[in-house]
């Protein structure tokens, strides 16, 4: 059931510009991971201001070391009061008092093999949060793949949710194995046999409606070498009793919309095409928002013929019945780990001569936007299919064309020539160009090359590669009052270089699967050797990270700056090769980086340039810098505000601890966070 706190919040969004009056209240709640079922990471508070944004101090800092945190990755709710968390390899629930700092309640599920084998353990990302007969509660999806229902007040498993778990020390009630909905046979200790597949979660479901929607997760495609795995279906459930109430499948069976996409019967034993990216919703209109990635083995797919839907695409379900309402797959037959690494952001835009649109809007790798009409899926704009190239790797069978977005531009380097090498001095562009020689460059969407092909190169460069662009740690986020979303990209080229199947297998301990895939990948990492300039800086031209605002409203790029300070490191090499720091600017440091938007301002972590972490505050209009603080640590992946207690706090995701900024006064006078 819909919170009525939430329902107010979410009006209040619609019917902004309100931030003075909501700035008065003394809570303001931050309800998913991304804040709203939008994933905007907007807040309206506006108790922190150009102004006073250097007073900021922290207020405390809850060190999750005890539980197994590492990553830092998971962006704590703020919902009645109490923020809500997961931390460590056994996605520990935490319930953290938001102005001290200290734990009230957690839990943690019971150690299973299926649990420890996880490769995104740590990668939780959040809770789920919905209201069952008026009382909060706090859902999450385990890395051993376990649905949890616990009372928002005290922790404890919410009673008569799900089903008993046939392993010792689960508790009688509050679990749903989702193992048992997916049809592959599996030991609940164990979890599914490598050689038929394995299904993880690095997200947390999102609760509409009084049905909770669960995503899931992969090995990594990059770490396959084997044909086989499971397909990532999705799953829904009651929000009070864990009843199960539907699954879409993700990989279409003979009959079901686009089984006609999966040729030489792969659809039987290929899997993947998993959401391990965070869930969006429109709760009013019964839809949820499903992000994809690829499938199975992401530098080949020649025993997988065909477009491959619905990998790699964004598929709008209807929250009630499962059914699709709508999709695009914005890679047709993925072979470049182009998967969809962020959750789409839900905007309402006022298109010239268009009037207001419900949109949607996602942002991906390959450095595009793809926007729509978020009820029909109508692209807000052309989308046009060009030809790409094509493989030369024996067995794949490549798309002829790609969907390229006519608005909004790429806000990220597409593809690579020369042109795009350093030129800071003429010998530098020289040894760029050697250093590239062994590499085959190309247009966006030029495909890996084998190790025995007859180019003469070591291997195709990939730009943006399969961690460029917008990704996981530095998610987009979006002013709904403005309809302008603001991106966090990084033009990380990739190396793709494939070799024999049995080769690569060598390289990947308990990998999934029974059958060796032609070609695979050659490398421990997602890339093959890439080339590295002889002075040690990047082998393009920067900026090598910046924020791009862009209006969804035209389509436009308002503005765009590099993010935090060029490195020392780059600083030396360019004075000792005589060039003016002054003429060439920021170069940004390369990272991805955190944002939130508040009503006064977009706020974002990076590192100056000797590597001291630090919090910016930009004019969302302009783009320039109204404020500036070193921050206590360096921020990993999300950033969040709310308010508490009549104070605005700004939480930082400072690897296993999370640091709360707030102004001074904020700060508790007693006691101390643990």
């Amino acid at each position: 059931m819909q919170h009525p706190l939430m329902k107010k919040c979410l009006l209040a969004l619609l019917l902004l510009p309100l931030a003075t009056l909501v700035s008065a209240q003394d809570s303001i709640e931050w309800f998913t991971l991304g804040n709203d079922y939008a994933h905007t990471r907007y807040t309206p508070a506006d108790q922190i201001t150009a102004d006073n944004f250097n007073d900021l101090e922290v207020a405390w800092v809850w060190d999750g070391a005890s539980f197994g945190a590492v990553s830092g990755r998971s962006t704590p709710s703020y919902i009645d009061g109490t923020l809500y968390t997961v931390a460590g390899n056994h996605r520990t629930v935490v319930a953290i008092d938001p102005k001290t700092g200290e734990t009230i309640w957690s839990y943690r599920e019971p150690t299973t093999p299926r649990g420890q084998y996880s490769m995104r353990a740590d990668y939780g990302k959040g809770v789920g949060f919905g209201y069952v007969n008026g009382r909060g509660v706090v859902y999450i999806i385990s890395p051993a793949f376990f649905l949890t229902a616990l009372d928002a007040k005290t922790g404890a498993p919410l009673k008569n949710f799900g089903r008993p778990v046939p392993i010792d020390g689960f508790p009688e009630t509050g679990v749903v194995d989702l193992l048992a909905d997916l049809g592959h046979p599996y030991d609940p200790y164990e979890g599914i046999p490598l050689e038929v597949g394995y299904i993880t979660s690095s997200s947390p479901p999102i609760v509409v409606n009084d049905t909770i929607i669960v995503g899931n997760s992969a090995e990594q495609g990059y770490h396959q070498s084997r044909i086989e795995n499971v397909p990532g279906d999705i799953l829904a459930y009651d929000a009070a009793t864990g009843a199960f109430k539907w699954k879409f499948n993700v990989i279409p069976k003979p009959g079901e919309y686009g089984h006609e996409t999966w040729e030489n019967d792969a659809w039987e034993w290929t899997g993947d095409v998993s959401s391990w990216a965070p869930l969006s919703a429109d709760p009013e209109n019964n839809l949820v928002y499903v992000p994809t990635n690829g499938a199975t083995i992401d530098y080949y797919g020649g025993f997988r013929p065909g477009d491959n839907l619905f990998s790699t695409s964004l598929i709008a379900l209807d929250v009630r019945t499962g059914e699709r309402a709508w999709h695009f797959q914005f890679v047709h037959h993925d072979i470049w780990n182009y998967d969809t690494p962020t959750a789409p952001i839900l905007l309402d835009v006022n298109l010239p001569g268009r009037g207001p649109i419900p949109a949607v809007a996602q942002a991906t790798k390959q450095g595009f936007v793809y926007a729509f009409n978020r009820l029909t899926g109508e692209p807000l704009w052309p989308i046009e299919e060009r030809p790409v190239p094509q493989s030369i790797v024996p067995g794949e069978q490549l798309s002829a064309t790609q969907p390229f977005p006519t608005r909004p531009a790429a806000f990220e380097m597409q593809g690579i020539t020369e042109d795009d090498l350093i030129d800071f001095t003429p010998e530098m562009r020289a040894q760029a160009i050697e250093a590239m020689d062994e590499y085959l460059m190309g247009p966006l969407f030029t495909p890996p090359i084998h190790d025995t092909n007859n180019l003469g190169k070591f291997a195709t460069m990939n730009c943006p590669g399969g961690a460029g662009g917008a990704n996981i740690n530095g998610p987009s986020v979006a002013d709904p009052t403005s309809g302008v979303m603001f991106v966090s990209t990084h033009n990380s080229c990739f190396a793709l270089r494939v070799i024999p199947g049995e080769e690569s297998d060598l390289l990947f301990p308990e990998t999934t699967g029974a059958t060796f895939s032609r070609y695979a990948n050659s490398a421990r990492g997602a890339t093959a050797r890439p080339p590295r300039h002889p002075s040690g800086l990047p082998i393009v031209k920067p900026p090598y990270s910046k924020i791009v605002a862009i209006d969804m409203n035209t389509g436009d790029h308002l503005w765009e700056i590099p993010t935090g300070e060029t490195p020392e490191r780059y600083k030396n090499v360019l004075r000792q090769a005589g060039v003016d720091l002054d003429q060439i600017g920021s170069t940004g440091t390369g990272a991805l980086v955190p944002m939130v938007v508040t009503a006064n301002m977009l706020v974002y972590s990076d590192a100056a340039s000797d590597g001291t972490p630090m919090l910016w505050a930009i004019d969302k209009a302009s783009g320039d810098i109204v404020g500036a603080i070193e921050a206590p640590d360096r921020n990993g992946y999300g950033m969040s505000s709310w308010v508490h207690d009549g104070h605005q706090y700004i939480m930082l995701q400072t690897g296993s601890t999370l640091t709360a900024m707030a102004l001074p006064g904020a700060k508790p006078t007693a006691g101390a966070a643990h």
